[in-house]
């Protein structure tokens, strides 16, 4: 007797929410805010080698990449702000890769994770592909983001932080309060994450 074939391995993962999201077909339907701060309040950055009490996690990062982004641009709309928060909502999803990573792993990283930031912006009516100036702005709010937690959470001294993302410009009028990054408890930092959400919509 043929042997059965074998089924196809599960591609989809449960949310708390009682969603499922498809990885290799995401449908903006399965995509719920709540779903995204709960994971990316719970991912580190840096792969949890950061100073400090609780790890300092994608949902922080995402709330500085907006702030700093609106106070590059402080006219950006309000959508592009919304973007800014979510540059980083796939991560909900498959973890945050450090850079190293995803070079050694030798798979289409990027498309795999574009397939899926397309289908959260299609959820929370952005376009599906962002203009490039918007692309820009984000980028350059993630590269002091960065250089900001490295220097101040991961160990890294600005010299070698500058030579990795480049020395941070345009922060004057920020207060020390806003660039001393602080990691908060995963709750904490879910709940800041969906305040901020609900503020930009």
């Amino acid at each position: 007797m043929a042997k059965k074939p074998a089924a196809p391995p599960r591609a989809w993962q449960r949310m708390l929410s009682g969603r499922r999201l498809d990885l290799l077909d995401p449908s903006p339907l399965d995509i719920e805010i709540e779903d995204i701060a709960h994971g990316l309040a719970r991912v580190a950055r840096w792969n949890g080698q950061t100073k400090g009490r609780h790890a300092y996690s994608v949902a922080e990062h995402s709330l500085l990449v907006e702030t700093l982004a609106s106070h590059f641009q402080p006219d950006l709309d309000r959508r592009w702000r919304l973007a800014a928060l979510l540059h980083d909502a796939p991560e909900y999803v498959i973890g945050d890769m450090i850079s190293p990573f995803k070079a050694a792993l030798g798979i289409d990283y990027k498309a795999f994770e574009g397939k899926l930031m397309s289908a959260i912006h299609v959820r929370f009516s952005l376009p599906a592909n962002l203009p490039q100036k918007i692309n820009a702005l984000i980028k350059r709010s993630d590269k002091v983001s960065a250089f900001l937690e490295a220097t101040q959470l991961a160990g890294f001294e600005q010299a070698e932080a500058a030579k990795f993302f480049g020395r941070p410009r345009g922060l004057s009028g920020f207060s020390a309060q806003h660039l001393t990054l602080q990691p908060l408890p995963a709750e904490e930092a879910g709940k800041r994450f969906v305040a901020k959400f609900r503020q930009l919509r």
